[in-house]
């Protein structure tokens, strides 16, 4: 079910339920660049055991693009705001890359809201280099759009095997990242450049499982298992032949790896 929800802020976002009606509540949150389609691999699977709240976040997909820039204080109290509209009390949360982000900022400042949280393929700082890359990308992206962006995003998503051997669905992930209005994304790059929950996870108290690909560069096993061993009880999983987009790259091994942690 597809439904359009406005917000107790004013902001209109895009949202798709799936699974039983009488199931616990899995909210899932999409990356920088992408929309709600992007978890289209692992909703078969998930509806087995959770009503299923995809949005798309605001400035992607058919979501409002309000001025910006963003927050993640913002793009955490949309998630707030989602739930209050559609009266859900408690959920989980498994958000990838910037979702996975807006995860992380949920069970510092929600734990009352969100029961347990996957962060995928995510950070949780920005350093300087971070910083400076961003500003190239949103320069790129101001002067010629997504499109002067899409191929470079498609190599860091996805490992060149994969793309050899999926060539339609790698066409459908570079439309979607292509359609991506190009204020929102200028406006989550800036939430991205002041990203600093790294000196705070100690404080989790929530249940968090970190998920990454192998061969992800910006998110690298090297930083999510750094952020796991900061986070109380955090664990981090390793996937093997896949990038920054672990849930498409490798949706088997990603569903195998989430499936304990949310009891499916």
């Amino acid at each position: 079910m597809n439904q359009s929800i406005k917000l107790a802020s004013g902001v209109t976002l895009n949202t798709k339920i799936d699974g039983p009606d009488t199931a616990p509540w899995l909210i899932l949150s999409n990356s920088l660049g992408a929309d709600l389609t992007m978890w289209d691999e692992q909703i078969a699977f998930l509806t087995a055991s959770y009503r299923v709240l995809r949005y798309d976040t605001r400035g992607h997909g058919a979501s409002d693009v309000p001025s910006g820039p963003y927050s993640f204080d913002g793009l955490v109290g949309d998630v707030i705001g989602l739930m209050d509209a559609l009266e859900i009390e408690t959920a989980h949360f498994m958000g990838l890359s910037m979702g996975g982000m807006t995860g992380l900022g949920l069970s510092l400042n929600h734990a009352d809201r969100i029961t347990r949280v996957v962060c995928a393929d995510g950070r949780a700082d920005a350093p300087a280099p971070f910083v400076a890359m961003w500003d190239q990308r949103m320069a790129a992206v101001a002067d010629g759009g997504l499109e002067a962006i899409a191929d470079g995003t498609l190599g860091t998503w996805l490992t060149a095997d994969w793309q050899a051997a999926n060539p339609a669905r790698t066409k459908s992930v570079r439309d979607m990242v292509t359609a991506t209005n190009v204020d929102g994304y200028i406006a989550c790059c800036k939430a991205l450049q002041k990203l600093d929950y790294l000196k705070s996870l100690g404080d989790v108290k929530i249940p968090v499982l970190f998920v990454g690909g192998r061969e992800d560069v910006g998110a690298s096993p090297e930083t999510m298992g750094a952020m796991a061993a900061a986070t109380p009880g955090g664990k981090y999983i390793e996937i093997a032949d896949a990038a920054h987009v672990a849930n498409i790259n490798a949706p088997e091994a990603f569903n195998a790896s989430i499936k304990r942690f949310l009891d499916l």
